[in-house]
């Protein structure tokens, strides 16, 4: 019988974050959209956070809301949408936990070496906006 031990894959870290907010905030800026950005490590905690000075005040927290809500289900918000719709696998979840999850575009799973790493969260824009920033992020440092 064989068994494998897994390989160590590093960390998010304090650089890689602040990666992926100014690659997420150029991408919005480029776009004429004013963003809060938010990033969270493999444990959920943040990492780093940025909100521009004209971005709407609930931004700040819809990103963080965002990042959460991939980072615990490893998958990008905007491919959950359908999911808590009335009728869907994840109908009651965003009421039957007591996490601050939220199921609109915008926030996406960061992954090296194909494991969960943490996640970036942007809000601010319309939800199809907040995802592209939030995946020309986290692309950036796949890169």
């Amino acid at each position: 019988m064989s068994t494998t031990t897994p390989t160590a894959v590093a960390p998010l870290t304090v650089t890689d974050a602040e990666q992926l907010v100014d690659t997420a905030r150029r991408a919005a800026e480029a776009a004429g959209v004013a963003v809060a950005v938010t990033v969270l490590d493999a444990g959920g905690h943040p990492l780093a956070f940025r909100r521009d000075d004209r971005a709407v005040l609930i931004a700040g927290e819809t990103s963080t809301r965002k990042a959460y809500t991939a980072l615990q289900l490893n998958a990008a918000t905007a491919d959950l949408v359908d999911a808590v719709r009335p009728g869907g696998p994840f109908h009651t979840l965003p009421t039957a936990l007591d996490r601050p999850l939220l199921f609109i575009a915008g926030g996406v799973p960061v992954h090296r070496d194909g494991r969960l790493i943490g996640a970036v969260g942007v809000g601010g824009g319309a939800p199809e906006q907040d995802h592209s920033f939030a995946e020309a992020a986290a692309g950036a440092l796949r890169a």
